[in-house]
């Protein structure tokens, strides 16, 4: 049977970066935040301009090296070599479906609202998010433009509610209510890395667009149109969302809230709206899972076809999907979330999710460095020279920052296991000798 030749276009690529960027994190991390005061804003704002500088990398990248996926592996490779290219797509793929794992656990917590027995019963709980695990592996498996499709729905889907406590939020907003810009007894420069570590999970997913780029049409053009124009948008959402719950809820209801948009929408609009915006929590959960194990497949794959990955994962079925990635990323996912309603593992789960984060920062490091010795290399800079060298050396300066801010402890723990994956990495160099 003939494979067939499936392509996203600009509206499915902004829907993939929306739709991975904002998961269900975004609909509870406010009450988080609020504990800290006005000075989360801050926080937001300074992630929100490093996430948009790495954006510009990526988006600037894709020109130059465009129709081939894999992304942050493939820019890193190119300019550093085999070695650590597998490094970076190897602490990404890992961080992909741990990070699954951890959006199926959301999207249990968010039907919840609806099923309480999903709060008491660990079976049903594990049931319900292992059915979504398989369900996107089945979409995904019938080709990137109809997972594509799923995304552009459920993206539209988890902007509405948002938009509609923002901008409807505006007409009750009360400055009275907004919390004191520190509401701790630390310093601001204690509490501000705090503000802006916690916010950054929010925004791991700028990058999405480009790792299936072979599969997108026009990639040259659509990958940094739809890179800035996804990271604005979701940059928009988290900060103005923030803002306004901080003028509609009481601080001390805030905090304590499980869902604070729904407490909003109680306000705003009575008891179905709140039914209305924890349906959104849910779909946008269901969205960013979607997105995610799509983008999961493609960096098994990228590595198997430069033969630092065993050649299975070159399988792809005829609709271009490749398979065998998309099978095991899932079944190593299942396996995490399982381990998340088992008693006694969750800590360890929790810290697992700090370990995706640092996971996606190490290759966001290598790509800043990748962009300015790319240009070097290549004498690209002509007139821009100024304009390029600054934009690669904020992004690694940011990215550099971000890892040490994440701590001691996960930055350890992420080296391992980063390192755990260069025995691998020569094995598959001794099986392909001529490999260079």
């Amino acid at each position: 049977m003939k494979k067939q030749n499936q392509k996203i276009g600009l509206l499915a690529a902004i829907s993939l970066i929306v739709g991975n960027m904002i998961g269900a994190g975004i609909f509870v991390l406010p009450a988080s935040l609020a504990k800290f005061g006005g000075i989360s804003i801050l926080g937001w704002i300074f992630t929100a301009i490093g996430a948009l500088i790495l954006a510009k990398i990526f988006s600037n990248f894709s020109k130059l090296i465009s129709s081939k996926s894999g992304g942050p592996y493939l820019y890193s490779k190119v300019v550093f070599g085999d070695f650590i290219g597998f490094l970076v797509a190897w602490g990404y793929w890992i961080s992909c479906w741990i990070n699954n794992a951890a959006i199926a656990v959301a999207i249990v917590s968010a039907l919840s609202f609806f099923f309480p027995v999903l709060i008491n019963s660990p079976l049903y709980a594990t049931l319900t998010g292992l059915s979504f695990i398989w369900f996107f592996t089945w979409t995904s498996s019938n080709g990137v433009k109809f997972s594509g499709n799923i995304q552009i729905i459920t993206t539209v889907a988890k902007l509405l509610p948002l938009l509609f406590i923002i901008i409807s939020g505006i007409f009750i907003f009360d400055y009275n209510l907004f919390p004191e810009f520190n509401n701790t007894e630390q310093s601001d420069f204690e509490i501000f890395p705090i503000v802006c570590i916690m916010t950054l999970y929010a925004f791991l997913g700028i990058e999405s667009a480009t790792i299936p780029a072979s599969s997108i049409k026009n990639p040259n053009i659509t990958i940094p149109r739809a890179t800035m124009i996804g990271t604005v948008i979701s940059t928009l959402i988290y900060i103005f969302g923030t803002i306004i719950l901080f003028g509609i809820l009481p601080i001390e209801i805030l905090i304590d809230s499980p869902a604070p948009f729904a407490e909003a929408g109680n306000i705003l609009a009575g008891k179905y709206a709140g039914y209305f915006i924890s349906a959104g929590a849910a779909i946008s959960a269901i969205g960013a899972l979607n997105g995610w194990i799509l983008i999961t497949s493609y960096m098994p794959i990228s590595m198997a076809n430069d033969n630092l990955f065993p050649k299975v994962f070159k399988n792809t079925n005829s609709k271009g999907s490749p398979i065998v990635s998309l099978v095991f990323g899932s079944i190593l996912t299942s396996f995490v979330m399982t381990m998340n309603f088992s008693e006694g593992l969750v800590s360890r789960f929790e810290f697992l999710i700090l370990l995706t984060t640092l996971s996606t920062l190490v290759p966001y490091l290598f790509v800043s460095a990748a962009y300015i010795i790319f240009h070097f290399e290549k004498k690209l800079f002509k007139r821009e020279i100024i304009k390029t060298y600054a934009l690669g050396i904020l992004g690694l300066s940011y990215s550099i920052w971000a890892i040490f801010g994440s701590g001691s402890e996960t930055v350890f723990y992420g080296s391992i296991l980063l390192l755990i994956g260069v025995p691998f990495y020569y094995v598959m160099k001794m099986k392909n000798p001529s490999k260079k």
